[in-house]
């Protein structure tokens, strides 16, 4: 599966623990995949900056504790401009070379997003004014199936390329399940003259019912074939992650035999689905490459 002349690359996102349970599971998790060699791994910010603290404590722990390379979430949301230059001017100074910026979504009680009048106003902004502070390595937001806010798929593409140009190096896709979306957004995009990479964000499958919430809020579409693979395995955990771990490799071989050869995977902070997803992509711990 993996072309040697054209190395397979991933990477991870993590999220703030709230707890201490969930902190236990996040670094159990953190230790499972950092064998795999990711390019970065990235950690979320609330949608109203509340989680900044944490943010900054996971991955400024990651990027002390473990050899993989930290990217914490930089939003335009609950902050002033000056306010999270200052965050990423700390961030660089802590060694942290790369960002994930997003526009980020509205509080919570805010239906709309309406801009700070003294904030970055959308993530084409945020981009150009981390690049004015330091070079940061920057990914930003795609969607394949286009922003549940955005007025035509048109206009969401010309955003995406006003965030490249303003600096980005990468776009990670949001999450989708059929592959046949991703694809033709890939052709659109490079029709578009967009040449950054745009990287498909994978996400396994733990709980289906949490997947189809998710995909009502960002307007991720789910197949109908994919609902008739869970149907009537509510109470059966066991089969639900067999057929989770098989639908999501499905996906990502279809997607490499397609030339894709990055892929964002949203672990939720659970490591099995993931490492599993990776291991049939050929992505292995350094040990199991020099034996294969």
């Amino acid at each position: 599966m993996n072309n040697l002349s054209h190395p397979i690359e991933v990477s991870f996102e993590f999220f703030p623990p709230a707890d201490a349970d969930m902190e236990g599971t996040l670094w159990k998790s953190v230790e499972r995949l950092a064998p795999l060699a990711p390019r970065f791994v990235s950690v979320t910010y609330g949608a109203d900056g509340s989680t900044r603290e944490r943010t900054h404590n996971v991955v400024t722990r990651i990027q002390r504790e473990t050899p993989l390379v930290g990217a914490p979430h930089l939003t335009c949301i609950g902050a002033s401009r000056g306010e999270i230059l200052d965050i990423a001017r700390k961030y660089w100074d802590q060694g942290i070379r790369h960002l994930v910026a997003l526009r980020g979504d509205p509080p919570r009680g805010q239906s709309q997003y309406v801009p700070r009048p003294d904030g970055f106003a959308y993530a084409s902004d945020l981009v150009a004014g981390l690049k004015d502070i330091a070079d940061f390595d920057i990914s930003v937001a795609a969607y394949p199936e286009v922003h549940p806010e955005a007025t035509s798929a048109d206009f969401d593409l010309d955003n995406l390329k006003r965030k490249i140009d303003a600096g980005a190096s990468r776009a990670i896709t949001q999450f989708f399940y059929d592959t046949a979306v991703f694809l033709r957004f890939r052709d659109r995009a490079a029709a578009a003259g967009l040449t950054a990479p745009i990287v498909p964000g994978i996400l396994p499958i733990t709980r289906f019912p949490q997947v189809l919430k998710f995909a009502a809020m960002c307007g991720a579409s789910v197949p109908e074939w994919l609902k008739d693979r869970f149907n009537g395995l509510d109470d059966d955990p066991e089969t639900r992650r067999l057929i989770a771990a098989s639908v999501a490799i499905e996906q990502v071989q279809e997607l490499a035999r397609q030339g894709v050869r990055d892929f964002h995977f949203y672990t939720l902070n659970r490591a099995e689905l993931t490492y599993a997803i990776c291991h049939a992509l050929g992505v292995r711990p350094a040990r199991q490459r020099a034996v294969a």
